[in-house]
């Protein structure tokens, strides 16, 4: 019970705090629909429970530096252009979308679902995907974590320079438990057998307990197997299924081009 008043009572701190920098007529509409923004809901009229977005808010404090950037929070399956696409491309960019957009519906049927991974090009919208889940189950009270592989090993690294053991399990416990993990970038890093002992230790905890991943790579498949071994792309493999996403020309050097004229 303490620790459930401690999370609210930080709630209603961060609330007072965003209200009193900007106090805008968008602060009278409330974040979350489920409990507007009381932190709390009352079930079957009489139990109360404490809402996702409280569990969310806590979760996205634990890690900072996993923070939804202002950008990818306006990613969403409406948004997602095709027209950026040509021929082959355009087909496969399709199919992606569509099978993204039914992953997330179909995760409010069945949590235990398989997740994704989506592989590509630099700046074929991979993360646009992955931000449009992430944003769509965010909306309707699922608990998701949005993590850059590259700043979350970093971020465990450092722990170890802190002395600070506890704070290591953390961080690798919320990235275990959550209802959605999405892990963005899993690119070529400096992959030491720690490196990938964590990730497989993470990726392996996940699969078997049934909890969805959603993981974006500029590495096909023989890749990944060559940076993390062949123990956690079998893993991935198990518990993901894979696309390909792929684009004639970067989209983020389209869009330059296209503010430029």
């Amino acid at each position: 019970m303490k620790q459930v008043t401690e999370i609210l009572n930080n709630l209603k701190k961060t609330l007072q705090e965003k209200e009193a920098s900007s106090p805008t007529e968008e602060n009278l509409t409330p974040r979350c629909r489920l409990c507007q923004d009381r932190g709390v809901i009352i079930v079957n009229g009489e139990r109360a429970r404490i809402c996702n977005c409280v569990k969310q808010a806590h979760l996205e404090r634990r890690y900072e530096y996993a923070n939804i950037t202002p950008e990818i929070q306006t990613y969403s399956f409406e948004r997602f252009d095709l027209n950026y696409y040509r021929r082959e491309h355009r087909q496969r960019a399709a199919r992606v979308l569509a099978d993204a957009r039914q992953f997330a519906n179909d995760y409010l049927k069945n949590p235990n679902l398989p997740g994704l991974l989506i592989t590509g090009d630099v700046g074929a919208g991979k993360t646009f995907i992955a931000g449009a889940i992430t944003n769509f189950l965010l909306k309707e009270g699922v608990q998701v974590l949005f993590l850059v592989v590259p700043d979350f090993l970093d971020a465990i690294r450092s722990t170890y320079n802190k002395g600070v053991e506890s704070d290591e399990a953390t961080l690798i416990k919320g990235a275990r438990e959550v209802e959605v993990l999405v892990l963005d970038d899993l690119g070529v890093h400096n992959y030491t057998p720690w490196t990938c002992n964590k990730l497989y230790s993470l990726l392996n905890y996940r699969m078997n307990y049934h909890l969805p991943v959603v993981i974006t790579t500029n590495l096909d498949l023989s890749e990944i197997e060559k940076f993390l071994g062949k123990r956690t792309t079998s893993r991935i493999v198990q518990m993901c299924k894979v696309y390909r996403l792929t684009v004639g020309k970067d989209i983020r050097y389209q869009k330059s081009l296209e503010e430029k004229s």
